[in-house]
């Protein structure tokens, strides 16, 4: 099947990977759009995991206060080159992610943030929710639970406020795979009027 140019940049345009990338996807989606799409994030999250132990020593601080001025995020991300730094589409995600800090409330980067004692008193409380349970049936909803706490306290793996089908990991293994270099969210402050820190 021959894939026309304009089709080829119009995927080009949705996903910024490179013209062959996208030339390929296309072949093996059959012209189909989504499903090529849909293989270049499949793609593109390989070549975030490769990437993943590559040492961060740039990077910027991004902040936000919203506009009633009683929520201000600030935020460190890395990556490796001054160029990614600059890079307006590195600069949307830091954006992105002070959004998602300021309306999704999370308390850690990521899972090896919280406190070992954190976590065993989350599963003392589901102990108590679920007594009477199949000791079999008990740590899997134990572990549902604590996936769930997950989800809604570390930023890493809260679903993107800007698109629900997208966890913030997504997201920063889809920008690793678009700019070529390793994306790491450092630390984050979120400050409200008002409330205790």
């Amino acid at each position: 099947m021959a894939i026309s140019a304009d089709v080829v940049k119009k995927l080009r345009d949705k996903t910024n990977a490179g013209m062959m990338d996208c030339k390929n996807a296309l072949n093996e989606s059959g012209g189909d759009m989504e499903k090529a799409i849909e293989l270049l994030r499949k793609r593109g999250l390989d070549i975030a995991a490769k990437k993943s132990s590559r040492t961060t020593k740039e990077g910027v601080i991004g902040s936000y206060i919203h506009s009633n001025h009683k929520i201000g995020v600030m935020i460190e991300v890395g990556c490796e080159s001054d160029f990614v730094a600059k890079n307006e589409q590195f600069k949307a995600l830091v954006h992105d992610l002070t959004l998602q800090i300021a309306s999704a409330l999370p308390k850690y980067v990521d899972r090896t943030e919280v406190p070992a004692a954190v976590i065993e008193s989350e599963k003392a409380i589901y102990r108590e929710q679920v007594v009477g349970k199949p000791a079999n049936v008990l740590e899997k909803i134990i572990e549902g639970k604590l996936e769930k706490f997950y989800k809604d306290t570390c930023l890493v793996d809260q679903t993107f406020v800007k698109d629900d089908k997208h966890s913030i990991a997504d997201l920063i293994k889809e920008k690793i795979a678009q700019l070529g270099e390793n994306i790491v969210v450092r630390r984050f402050a979120r400050y409200q009027v008002g409330e205790e820190f």
